[in-house]
């Protein structure tokens, strides 16, 4: 395990993101030489409290930061070894990568299979096609074929999160950036949706990077983790590795060491000090 120095040890990344800086108005420093990489067939945590920058390095990733008025300034991202950080959200979904944005933003005034059929919109390979691969989302989400012509606004929270996963693997992804996908959902369907991403990586091979700020969950699933602070990746490692570490324990995990005292020995500065010494 390292401190925020080394990239995680992938011969085949699929992604690359290489010291990349991003500013909000030409004036906000939100990342400030985020690094990391993500294994072809793999499933990658960024991890990290609320504002730390991970929906920030999602969006840098995506091409979604120019409709909020930010920008990568320095670095670069590549994809399958190619650069992307200039390209339009629209021409990475065609290479392969697609977003599921925080928040699920379902259509709710479409029904849970009109919704599916949305991310179909980049595909050209015929509606014979896109059908069958309607019914293979509906094996991976049962709950779903159950629901198909219900409006996806009147759903529960887990089922709209499961229809904006099987929205982005209609466009058959080769790799999905899930931001918060635990937000705002019971335990249970936590649980059931992480299975499905899961049984989505193995038995189809498509790559995740996973933005969490449930720590344990995302390093139950995930193989390798990179924690988040400020705009700077302060951590990373394996993911059983970053499980054991005493400060991920304390600081993510609400597992308190032997060696606290009191409420000040958790104070923000002296995390920083033992994490960036």
């Amino acid at each position: 395990m390292t401190n925020a120095t080394n990239l995680q040890p992938a011969t085949d990344a699929i992604l690359s993101v290489n010291t990349i800086e991003v500013i909000y108005d030409r004036v906000i420093l939100v990342l400030k030489g985020v690094s990391f990489s993500v294994p072809t067939g793999g499933i990658t945590a960024l991890l990290g409290a609320n504002g730390a920058g991970k929906t920030t390095t999602l969006k840098a990733i995506s091409n979604l930061l120019r409709a909020e008025r930010g920008e990568v300034t320095k670095g670069s991202i590549e994809f399958e070894g190619t650069r992307v950080d200039r390209l339009s959200a629209n021409e990475l979904v065609r290479r392969g990568c697609i977003q599921v944005m925080e928040g699920r933003h379902c259509f709710g005034h479409l029904s849970i299979e009109e919704n599916l059929l949305t991310g179909a919109f980049t595909r050209r390979d015929g509606r014979a096609a896109i059908a069958r691969d309607l019914e293979a989302i509906y094996e991976y989400f049962p709950r779903l074929k159950q629901r198909r012509s219900s409006m996806a606004g009147y759903t529960s929270g887990g089922e709209q999160q499961m229809c904006a996963i099987g929205r982005a693997m209609m466009s058959r992804p080769k790799m999905i950036l899930l931001d918060e996908p635990s937000m705002g959902l019971a335990p249970q369907s936590v649980e059931e949706i992480f299975e499905i991403v899961k049984s989505l990586n193995a038995k189809e091979g498509v790559s995740f990077l996973l933005a969490e700020q449930n720590t344990s969950i995302a390093l139950r699933y995930g193989s390798w983790g990179y924690i988040l602070e400020n705009g700077r990746v302060v951590l990373d490692g394996d993911a059983q590795q970053l499980r054991d570490n005493e400060d991920v324990k304390e600081f993510y995990l609400g597992i308190s060491g032997a060696e606290r005292k009191s409420f000040r020995d958790v104070k923000h500065y002296k995390r920083r000090k033992r994490w960036l010494a």
